[in-house]
């Protein structure tokens, strides 16, 4: 399993807007192949800021599925014009847990 972790800075005061995009963008995410979870949690010291982890079965499921695939399209338009500039993903393999 590979984490993506995904900064996203909103553009100020668009956030409850970003919010509700994000409900109607989500089972477009979920839905894609090798996807296992998602979590989108927004910071208290900075309102317009949050951070999605998202679960995948490998880097590959997320950069050459889903990235790849009509449906990320569709996630662009609905949530891309948030941000301000372009999100900083990085991805993380488990080394401890529990």
């Amino acid at each position: 399993m590979v984490l993506e972790h995904v900064v996203l800075d909103v553009r100020a005061g668009s956030e409850r807007d970003f919010e509700a995009a994000f409900a109607v963008a989500k089972p477009i995410i979920t839905g894609a192949p090798g996807f296992r979870s998602l979590r989108l949690s927004r910071c208290i010291e900075q309102p317009d800021r949050y951070v999605l982890l998202v679960e995948w079965v490998s880097v590959e499921a997320h950069e050459h599925g889903f990235r790849t695939s009509p449906a990320y399209q569709e996630w662009r338009r609905l949530l891309h014009h948030f941000y301000p500039a372009p999100p900083f993903v990085e991805h993380y393999e488990t080394v401890f847990e529990g």
